[in-house]
């Protein structure tokens, strides 16, 4: 991002990207917020809430330095917005003189941090004139250092010893691009060639995953409109060969995916598979995204809004073979994707979350084949939500039997264009997998 960068006003950017940050403060989610963005400022808001919110914890601390007493919520969020943007300058969007002045100009046209504008200004002109004393201040603080929240530190510190540093360091990063190829449609090989045609550089992640050099719009992937790739992050490609190993050719073969919006996972079944799949959401709106995604790939589900757990409102009565349980969770394992997330959750809801995987848990599991298989997985780092879900499911249900599963994946940066000549994942998001089988008996 370059200060002479055309588009909208970098004033202007701020002062929208302020109250986006104010409204996820106050506990609204980033996508939403965004979405509400005037559709020309939007690409330039979010760049640089995304990476205000990757810098938070320090921004926060800065400002707690220059201002002990806080400030209004808008005023607060431009603040700390500024200073995330501009406290060092590796890596910053702008040089720090220029976000300083384009904050206060902000400040100066927004009706609700005019009054305040001169505040503004001195805070952030103190800042750099002290920039280095003040960073160094900071340094001591956990959530300075790592910006994340304390209790989530601490709790990866306990649960992950030898990982979570480069969990915390995997989190401040910028995910990439990884697209999932139709393997029903065309080869990787052929479509990596395809992509080396178009001028686009891509390089293996996982059995059917090639990752981007650089993002793009969908509508520039060659072959995206006529349904032969989708996004999909290493980590999550994982879930559907796995349930279906060894059965994805069974006459016949039921499947259920009990939490299935927005598709991804529903469509990577039926490429791998001639399944009858039942996908659910509860929520009508992400089963149309299902409809719409499986539609661009010639593909068909039977689509339902419904409760997973409440499985007397939607089902049959006719077991599955196989089961794909992508449990509710805290979404810590997606954080460079989602930074707005950590702070957004609170300690409290890992229990309350995991309360209601265990449920559905025990819910959907009387709905399996006897030989059936039943996949639970969650986009989480935190073993309440993994192993110690499984551990406890495998002790109260002796008929269930744990197969070879990855268990927790780390949050994992890849060096760009490495080599994999296993197709192993070289990058990918934090997830965990437990592939349970039902007894005969």
């Amino acid at each position: 991002m370059s200060g002479a960068a055309q588009g909208p006003a970098l004033w202007r950017q701020l002062q929208v990207g302020a109250g986006v940050l104010a409204a996820i403060r106050a506990g609204s989610s980033g996508t939403a917020v965004l979405d509400g963005v005037p559709g020309p400022l939007r690409p330039g808001v979010q760049a640089l809430v995304y990476a205000a919110l990757r810098e938070l914890g320090r921004a926060e601390a800065l400002r707690k330095l220059l201002a002990p007493r806080k400030p209004s919520p808008a005023v607060d969020a431009l603040l700390c917005l500024a200073l995330a943007l501009a406290w060092r300058d590796e890596g910053a969007p702008y040089e720090a003189h220029t976000l300083v002045n384009q904050a206060v100009e902000a400040a100066k046209r927004g009706e609700s941090t005019r009054a305040q504008a001169g505040f503004v200004n001195a805070c952030l002109r103190r800042f750099l004139r002290e920039r280095a004393d003040l960073v160094a201040q900071t340094d001591a603080d956990p959530v300075a250092q790592w910006n994340h929240p304390r209790w989530w530190i601490e709790r990866l510190q306990r649960e992950a010893p030898e990982h979570w540093q480069a969990i915390l360091d995997a989190n401040n990063r910028q995910a990439p691009m990884t697209l999932r190829v139709n393997v029903s449609k065309i080869t990787v090989a052929d479509f990596q060639g395809r992509l080396r045609a178009a001028g686009i550089t891509a390089w293996r992640n996982g059995e059917q995953g090639l990752t981007l050099a650089a993002p793009l719009p969908v509508q520039q992937i060659p072959g995206f409109v006529q349904g032969l790739v989708s996004v999909q992050d290493g980590a999550a490609q994982l879930a559907a060969p796995l349930l279906l190993r060894g059965l994805a050719h069974q006459p016949g073969l039921r499947v259920l995916d009990a939490c299935a919006a927005p598709g991804g996972k529903t469509a990577h079944l039926l490429e791998l598979s001639d399944a009858e799949v039942t996908a659910l959401d509860i929520d009508p709106l992400r089963c149309q995204r299902i409809t719409d995604n499986l539609e661009r790939l010639g593909l068909q589900a039977r689509v339902q809004a419904a409760d997973a757990g409440r499985p007397e409102a939607w089902w049959d009565g006719r077991p599955f073979d196989a089961i794909l349980l992508d449990a509710p969770c805290t979404a810590s394992g997606i954080v460079r994707r989602h930074p707005d997330v950590r702070w957004l959750r609170r300690e409290s809801d890992v229990a309350q979350l995991a309360a209601q995987q265990a449920r559905l848990l025990q819910t959907l599991w009387p709905l399996l084949k006897p030989g059936g298989r039943l996949l639970y997985c969650t986009c989480s780092v935190f073993r309440a939500e993994g192993e110690e879900q499984v551990l406890a499911f495998l002790a109260h249900n002796t008929g269930a039997r744990l197969l070879p599963s990855p268990g927790h994946l780390w949050p994992t940066l890849g060096r760009k264009g490495d080599a994999v000549t296993d197709n192993q994942l070289s990058d990918h998001d934090g997830f965990y997998y437990a592939l349970l089988e039902k007894g005969a008996g």
